[in-house]
Parts: structure tokens; sequence; C-alpha cells
């Protein structure tokens, strides 16, 4: 299977945006098709990518497609675990063509599985989602164990409005590192998944997950402000 994967809105429909997505440890861009094909069909375009860590010419790839004029904006990077680290560098770059940043899971200290077993829990608690890791042989089994050089976080100098999933129940980045890292910058709006593990976009909440990134979405095409569309009423 290609590291890249592609999913485009439904015939008929005109396109709201472009999600671009940079894979974990261990995972390739097709691990992401469950949350492709929803955000596909809300008719936002994926396109989801490698993992930034074990092959740097993933960003190269990434900037590519934000610079792609016949992809419509607003463009969003989308990272999860290392790729989470990896978005926030290109925003921190200044790279041309981000409106966006969605974190999800994002990287902290070392975290090593005791068995395949274990590492299956510890990234989800979505028995779907478990088959397709362990029957997919593309995906690299004990990645978590590794321990890359990631580029700093600087979210001081991202100048676009950030979206930060993480779940509660996270072993591989606790959330209280998560949210101590994300502390202080007013850009970034954080949602914590209770009972959630390490990927969030395919763990057991991955409908809640997505639906709270279609929502941030819809906010950011009204302006980088975030304005809000709906409000509950006591």
């Amino acid at each position: 299977m290609p590291s890249s994967s592609s999913w485009d809105e439904p015939e008929g429909l005109a396109a709201r945006g472009t999600l671009i997505v940079l894979a974990g440890r261990g995972e390739h861009g097709g691990v992401y098709e469950r949350f492709g094909r929803r955000l596909a069909f809300d008719a936002y375009r994926v396109r989801a990518l490698g993992d930034p860590s074990a092959d740097p010419a993933v960003l190269d790839e990434a900037a590519k497609l934000l610079a792609d004029e016949s992809l419509p904006g607003p463009k969003v990077l989308v990272g999860s675990d290392t790729g989470a680290r990896y978005a926030a560098h290109l925003a921190a770059e200044q790279t041309a063509g981000v409106d966006a940043l969605i974190l999800v899971g994002l990287p902290g200290g070392s975290w090593t599985p005791e068995s395949w077993e274990s590492e299956q829990e510890a990234r989800t608690a979505c028995p779907t989602h478990q088959g397709r890791l362990t029957n997919d042989p593309d995906f690299r089994r004990g990645a978590l164990a590794a321990d890359p050089d990631l580029p700093g976080l600087r979210l001081d100098l991202v100048g676009v409005p950030v979206l930060a999933l993480h779940g509660a129940d996270d072993t591989v980045s606790p959330l209280a590192d998560a949210l101590a890292a994300y502390e202080g910058h007013e850009r970034v709006r954080t949602v914590t998944f209770n009972g959630g593990r390490h990927d969030v976009l395919n763990d057991a909440l991955h409908r809640t997950a997505a639906a709270t990134v279609v929502l941030f979405l819809e906010r950011l095409r009204l302006s980088a402000e975030l304005p809000v569309i709906a409000e509950e009423s006591a």
C-alpha cells in the first residue's frame, strides 16, 4: 500500500477545504481511511501522508500539497502522534498555505509496549481499528517504542488557529503533559475525550472526534477568529 491516500468530496458537491494528514509512528496514510471518508462525505478533501519521523520526504510532499492551487482552501494540517509535532513545525516555519492546525495525541516522553496486544490497546479502544492494524502488512508494529529526534513545538511562532485533540486515558502521551505543552497559547483550543486513548481519530469515539473536527472547519471557513455557529440554551 502506498504511504499516502486521498479522499474527495462526493460528485456534485463543491469542496469546502482540504485536510493534509501527517501520520504518526508506524502508520501510513491509509490508516486514516475511516476519518478521510467521513470528512470527504462532508465535502472536505483529505490527503493523508506517511510518518515524517520515518521519512523526511513527507514534509516536502506536504509543502507541495499546501502550495497546490487546485486544492481548495482553507488548508488544514492534521498531525497525529509525531505527525503533530511536524505539523506544528511546518506552521512555525511559516510554510505557505497553512490556514490552521489540528494536533492529535501530541507525543511527550517515551513509552515501550510490553506486547502487540498492549500496543493495540494503548493506540485505540475501537475493536474495528484494532483489527485493521493487526491485519495491515504495511503498519509497523512496535514503532511507538521509537524515540525520534523531533522538532521543537514552538507554538509561539504559530499564527493560525490550532485545535488540539487528546484522549484522557492516553498512556503513550499522558494528557497532563499535552495540556502543559499547550498552556499559555491563546490560539490553541483543546478538546479532551473521556476514555480516549492515543489515536483519537481512530478510537472508539472516532465519530465524536470527526464531528469536533467538522465544527472547527466550519467555523474556520467563516473566519480565522472561529466565530461561534451554534450555542446551547439553558
